[in-house]
């Protein structure tokens, strides 16, 4: 088994906490990302399982046993790092080939060859084992990077934002890969990235975290559609959620663009209303103004201002809509897509049921 538990696990840099008493399961053969902004504490967390740093407090277990005072060595793990670490003067063979030519006791040279074409025929660089890394491009050294993990047949594979040096599109091919082989290999993955699109692309459960304390665990449509705070929903996404202030009487939200109605329970006091663009369009009316069109292929983000000078954004397709900067509209809102918070940020309700 190779469920990967944090108990209670903390990291202080002096007066600061990196990590603050984390608990988290990590199942045996999950995809799980690590997600959050700079400082958030998910490479700590990454780190912290490697065996690269101490905890301070707390435990970490892979399968049944208790590995938070082994080395990294003891702990039956393969890292991907963000640079790939591979050895410029040895070749894609080699650099695969060097965590069985350094196993105590080592592999016999049959052994080793056989391990090595079968991971390099599984992501498809069998042809390119001759060559040295400065020889082949960035996308093919990571899946060598990729090689010289599997090769290890490790209990669990820790990857440190391994596609933030590729190009955008290439990013995109290497995550489809990816996916792929965990679905081939089923093997436990804990995934460290900054890029929500990533995560949201390759997990079976993400989890957000900020100030070094995690905020959310779910699978992605729930970190999506039903975030558990405010920062969930304002990281995850493409645009920023927008957030309007008032109260909600007789099934309405009464806000600057007018009365939503919502099919929500009563709640007492002030509460936020979390809007993603895509719950915003725009109705027949002259309640708002257009003052910002962005348009950003195959959508089209529009800034809408209400009459007291709050703003608000609406995603369109720009191949339906016509507004214009300075042209005047209607707005409506599809309660399926709104969320409410209570002053502290911490989620009331969800229009996904």
């Amino acid at each position: 088994m190779s469920t990967v538990t944090f108990r209670g696990v903390t990291k202080k840099y002096g007066a600061v906490t990196a990590l603050d008493a984390l608990d988290l399961v990590v199942e045996d053969g999950e995809f799980v990302s690590l997600l959050g902004p700079s400082g958030s504490g998910k490479s700590t967390t990454l780190n912290l399982l490697a065996g690269l740093m101490d905890a301070d407090a707390g435990t970490i277990h892979i399968g049944q046993r208790d590995v938070t005072p082994l080395p990294p060595e003891q702990r039956d793990i393969a890292m991907v790092f963000q640079n790939y670490a591979l050895y410029p003067h040895l070749t894609v063979f080699e650099n695969i080939a060097f965590p069985l030519e350094a196993r105590k006791p080592r592999p016999d040279a049959a052994t080793i060859r056989q391990r090595v074409e079968k991971v390099a025929g599984t992501l498809g660089i069998a042809p390119l084992l001759a060559r040295y890394p400065k020889e082949i491009s960035g996308g093919q050294q990571q899946r060598v990077a990729l090689g010289r993990a599997m090769v290890r047949d490790p209990k669990v594979f820790l990857l440190d934002e391994p596609l933030s040096n590729l190009d955008a599109r290439l990013r995109i091919r290497m995550r489809r890969d990816l996916k792929a082989l965990h679905q081939a290999l089923r093997s436990t993955i804990v995934y460290v990235t900054h890029d929500q699109s990533e995560a949201m692309t390759l997990s079976t459960r993400i989890a957000v975290f900020n100030h070094g304390r995690l905020q959310q665990y779910a699978p992605p449509a729930d970190i999506y559609d039903r975030p558990a705070n405010e920062f969930v929903a304002n990281f995850v996404g493409d645009r920023e959620t927008n957030f309007l202030d008032g109260r909600l009487e007789d099934g309405a939200f009464a806000t600057a663009f007018g009365a939503i109605p919502l099919p929500a329970p009563a709640l007492p006091g002030a509460v936020r209303l979390g809007v993603r663009p895509e719950a915003v369009s725009l109705a027949p009316g002259d309640f708002a103004v257009v003052v910002l069109r962005e348009l950003a292929g195959a959508d089209l983000f529009l800034t809408l201002r209400a009459p007291d000078g709050t703003e608000i954004v609406a995603r369109a397709d720009p191949r339906q809509s016509t507004a214009q900067e300075g042209d005047r509209t209607g707005i409506a809102f599809d309660p399926a897509r709104l969320h409410l918070f209570d002053t502290a940020g911490v989620a009331l309700w969800h229009g996904a049921g």
